[in-house]
């Protein structure tokens, strides 16, 4: 399953806590999109929050690959996360009759 991942920065957080752990997160990322469980990786571009494309089983798969990412576990950021389905809609419009 597929799930998109939004980035959203906890209240009260300061970038020093971002700083001290940010080559860990960074060796984690790379981790698991080595290992295929996040296939996509972006920034927004109107915001510094990271945007994810999983390749997980379940929600809870998802929740649990994010959890070991440092700023999560540090309650530096948290992830909404978003499952999603192959477009349905073509099928709709030329199946045949």
């Amino acid at each position: 399953m597929k799930i998109l991942a939004i980035e959203h920065e906890l209240p009260g957080v300061v970038a020093e806590g971002f700083q001290r752990h940010a080559k860990e997160e960074a060796r984690r990322a790379w981790d698991l999109h080595q290992s295929g469980l996040i296939r996509e990786l972006y920034f927004r571009a109107d915001r510094d929050e990271a945007i994810l494309v999983l390749e997980c089983a379940s929600i809870e798969e998802a929740q649990r690959t994010l959890a070991e990412l440092p700023f999560v576990r540090e309650g530096l950021i948290a992830f909404e996360l978003i499952p999603l389905k192959a477009y349905p809609g073509f099928e709709r419009l030329f199946t045949r009759e």
